[in-house]
Order: C-alpha cells, then sequence, then structure tokens
C-alpha cells in the first residue's frame, strides 16, 4: 500500500527524531547528581567524549559570544558528517518533548531504522538499564503510561495528561475539574474534561483521580466483591457514623446486625484512602539543589543552576580530524559517526537542559514572590500548565524539567512540585491557594480553647478576619480532607482525655 506524502515524511521524521528525543527527555529529567553520574558513564563509553580540565582564555574578538555556547564544538562541514541537518532546526527540543503526544509509536526505535541505527539505540538502551542508577516512578509517570493502552484521540489524551499532572500526591484531583481548564473553557471542553475524568479513574491504582474520600472509595468497589452493594452504601451514607463509630445508628437506618456491619466495615478498610501515596514513599538520600535563587539588586529573585558540578565537554579533536580526513577505512568511519553524534547530541541535550530548566524555575520563582518575601503560608496557586503557557513548552516538558529537582530559596531547599498546588475562589472571588487554606485551617485548631472547640461556622469567621474568605462548605471539606474530627468530637476526646487524667490522679 503506497503511503501519502505527509505520511512518508512522519515516517522520516520518526527515524530521525526517536533516539535524540528519548536522550533529550532523559537528559531533562535527571537531578544533577544523577546527571553527573551519566555524563561520568558516557565518558568511560565513548572514546570521542573528552573532559575538559581547565576554562581556555577566550580571545578578545570572542567577547561578544556567549560564555555558554557549547566548547570546542564542531564547524558545520564537521558537522554535516554526522548530524542530518533536518534536525538542526531550532524547535527542535519542543518537537522531541511533543513527539510522544504526536506519534506514540515514535518512541518504537525498530521502525524504518537502519540496522546500524537499530544496533546503536539498542546499546544505548542497554548501556542505561545497566549503569543508570533507578529512576523512582512516579504516580504521573505511571498513570500516563497506561494511556497507551488506550485507543484515544489527539484532544481525549491531551486533557487526561492535564488531569493526571493536576493529581496531589496522593491521587485525588483537588478542588473542581473546572479548575484545570482555562477560565474561558466551552461546555464542550468541560464535557471532554468529564470524560478524560472517567478514563483517568479507570487506570491503575484504583480510587485514582477521585475529588474526596467518598469518591475514592466508592472507585474502588469492584463488581463481585464481598459485601458490594453493604460497602456502596456505607461509602455513600454512613462515612461520618463508621468514623465516630456510631454503629447502632446505622443498624436503626439499615436494618442490618451489628455483626453485618462489623464485617462490612471490616471490608471497608481494606480500600486505600491514598492510592497514589505509594509513589511518594521518602527515601533516605541526601538533598542536592539544582537550583539557587538569589536577590539582584533590584530586589528581583534571580535563578541560577549549579553549573560548577557539571564537567566541561568537548569532542576529541583527533577524532574529529581522522573524519575529516577521509583517511580511515568505510568502517572506522561510520564507528566515528556514531560515536561523534552521540557525543554531540550529549552536549546539546545538557545545554538544553540548563537552557529549559532555568526559564520553568525563573518561570516559578516569579509567580511565587510572596512565598519566598513572607514565607509558604503565601504560597500562589499555581498549575504547570500556566508555567508551561508562559514559558512556550508542552506541560509534560515542564513536568519533567521540576520532576526530582530541589531548590536552595532564602527560605530553605524545597523541592520545585511544592511551588504547584491549587486553589479555590473565596466569597470574594479572590483565589486561595489550598495550602494556605489548609495552614491556616490547622493553626487555628491548635490554638482553641481544648474544652470550646470551634465550629466549621466559627473557624469560617475566624479565617474571614484573617483575610482568607471562605465558604463554610470549604472549611468543612478541608478539615475532614486533614482528617481534623468535628468540634464535636475534639470536645468529647478532650472531656475523655480529661476524665482518665482524673482517675489516674484518684
Amino acid at each position: 500500500m503506497r503511503l501519502s506524502i505527509g505520511q512518508d515524511m512522519r515516517m522520516a521524521q520518526k527515524q530521525i527524531l526517536a533516539p535524540r528525543m528519548i536522550q533529550s527527555m532523559e537528559i531533562l529529567q535527571l537531578p544533577i547528581l544523577e546527571l553527573q553520574e551519566r555524563i561520568e558513564q558516557e565518558l568511560q563509553e565513548n572514546p570521542v567524549l573528552e573532559l575538559r580540565e581547565e576554562e581556555p582564555e577566550l580571545p578578545a574578538e570572542a567577547d561578544s559570544v556567549d560564555s555558554r555556547e557549547i566548547p570546542d564544538a564542531p564547524t558545520e562541514g564537521e558537522r554535516e558528517l554526522v548530524i542530518n541537518e533536518t534536525t538542526q532546526n531550532e524547535d527542535d527540543f519542543e518537537r522531541l518533548c511533543n513527539m510522544d503526544e504526536e506519534c506514540p509509536e515514535a518512541f518504537n526505535e525498530s521502525v524504518s531504522q537502519s540496522r546500524g541505527g537499530i544496533e546503536e539505540a539498542a546499546e544505548r538502551k542497554h548501556d542505561a538499564l545497566a549503569n543508570t542508577p533507578a529512576h523512582q516512578q512516579t504516580l504521573h509517570d505511571y498513570l500516563r503510561d497506561q494511556l497507551a493502552w488506550f485507543d484515544l484521540d489527539e484532544a481525549t489524551r491531551a486533557m487526561a495528561e492535564r488531569i493526571i499532572y493536576n493529581l496531589d500526591p496522593n491521587g485525588y484531583l483537588q478542588g473542581r475539574l473546572e479548575d484545570v481548564l482555562p477560565p474561558t473553557a466551552s461546555a464542550e471542553e468541560l464535557e471532554l474534561a468529564q470524560s478524560a475524568l472517567k478514563l483517568v479513574q479507570r487506570l491503575d491504582p484504583p480510587g485514582v483521580g477521585a475529588r474526596d474520600l467518598r469518591e475514592c472509595l466508592l472507585l474502588q468497589v469492584r463488581p463481585g466483591q464481598p459485601f458490594e452493594e453493604e460497602l456502596r452504601t456505607l461509602i455513600s451514607d454512613h462515612l461520618e457514623d463508621i468514623e465516630a463509630n456510631r454503629l447502632p445508628a446505622i443498624k436503626r437506618k439499615t436494618g442490618w446486625s451489628i455483626e453485618r456491619i462489623q464485617e462490612v466495615v471490616t471490608e471497608l478498610r481494606r480500600l486505600n484512602p491514598k492510592p497514589g501515596a505509594d509513589f511518594y514513599e521518602e527515601l533516605v538520600q541526601p538533598v542536592t539543589p539544582d537550583v539557587y535563587v538569589e536577590q539582584d539588586d533590584s530586589g528581583r529573585y534571580v535563578v541560577r543552576l549549579d553549573d560548577a558540578r557539571l564537567p566541561s565537554l568537548y569532542i576529541s579533536p583527533y577524532y574529529r580530524q581522522l573524519l575529516a580526513g577521509g583517511q580511515a577505512a568505510t568502517e572506522a568511519r561510520e564507528w566515528i559517526k556514531r560515536k561523534i553524534n552521540s557525543a554531540q547530541w550529549l552536549i546539546e541535550a545538557i545545554e538544553q537542559r540548563r537552557q529549559t530548566l532555568t526559564k520553568v524555575a525563573q518561570a516559578i520563582v516569579d509567580h511565587q514572590t510572596e512565598f519566598l518575601n513572607r514565607g509558604p503560608e503565601h504560597i500562589e496557586p499555581l498549575k504547570m500548565q500556566q508555567i508551561a503557557d508562559k514559558v512556550g513548552v508542552h506541560v509534560t516538558t515542564v513536568s519533567r524539567a521540576v520532576d526530582d529537582k530541589w531548590i536552595q530559596t532564602p527560605r530553605g531547599i524545597f523541592p520545585l512540585k511544592r511551588f504547584f498546588c491549587g486553589g479555590t475562589v473565596g466569597a470574594d472571588g479572590v483565589e486561595v491557594a489550598w495550602d494556605t487554606v489548609r495552614m491556616k485551617l490547622q493553626e487555628l485548631i491548635d490554638n482553641e480553647d481544648k474544652q470550646h472547640p470551634l465550629s466549621d461556622e466559627e473557624l469560617m469567621a475566624k479565617m474571614a478576619e484573617q483575610g482568607i474568605t471562605v465558604a463554610r462548605r470549604t472549611v468543612t471539606k478541608y478539615r475532614k480532607a486533614m482528617r481534623i474530627p468535628s468540634s464535636r468530637q475534639r470536645r468529647a476526646w478532650t472531656e475523655a482525655a480529661d476524665g482518665h487524667s482524673s482517675a489516674e490522679e484518684s
């Protein structure tokens, strides 16, 4: 069957872009310590790649050249020997990052490649698996990989990915589904988002993509499961009774025996209220910032990367001259081409990582100036899509850029992902970050009179006095999400504790 011109071009593009796309994404995602190890590995395996021990002095006429320009880069003539012209477009990196959305099959390096290309790709993949430290898979990565199982149109896939990257560490979609969409979203876009959310909620682990605990637990109840109908009834109507251990109240409302209720509750406790938490287990490891924040003379916060940790790489002049001179045998020339190509791709991928991470980090810092000036309670609502729009890249590029990266600020060291949080619109129309609401709510409850705990209505009034205007139902939602008992329960626990203390004293 004859392919169209567009299909021919697309297949040719995949042949050229697939290896470079994979390497660029891998390099962007690596934190500084893993990138150092990757460079050391490449230096050992590729004799064409060399380490510059000392920085050479630039000639006077080169003052106008960017000091960060890739050192000892090949001439245009030499580059033509090893790199296809079509890979040198300025938009290469972004096209590479977007290829997984546009052409998922482009990751398959075996498609329409020459034997040498397949062997080289297989060699790089094997070496990476054998020598690169294991990178912990995130919940977002795990969910996104599962989308490949479904035959989706581009719009649905993109919306599902947007929802996935807005999930919190526990796997919940905090707030309303509308918050994922731009303010000007149409009814069709909302309908698409609802369809995409249902798709995400079908993924593993069960319960992911829920907007509250009740929905999370209901998503985990499967047809044919023991006590299926009873579980749905308890989750839908009696979670508060279960939390307060009011089994007689459940008995009156359902007509079930206490023994049966206890059996259903036992089954309920097998469900996972935090389906995404297993992907965020804390690892005991040193924290090394990739990005540092400093204030310039004008008071603006400016980011810089820890480039001093990365060695300066260049391509061996010996091998470049050997290739350009045409004296090597054909087989040797092909080997040198592949090694020079691999080395040049690595150098350019590291430079592109530096540029992308700098732009993304600076955009985050510009948005979170109040956080840096006044503390974590002043964090602003921020989504990855906002940074992607500001920097002009795809949201997946932002996700890879901030993944497992840390930033040193005047307020301390934080993961870059710490600066992304959802928000809610208060009664006054001002958007308030969820973190701000949670921190203030916790502060009020910690400092309340334990004999007369604050009701949700009183908490709402107290928060309004401090400039956080939210509805009472919002206070209730956050309190429950933080697993803080109601004022009645808190008072009962205080009285019980006081009674226990009095009994011990007597």
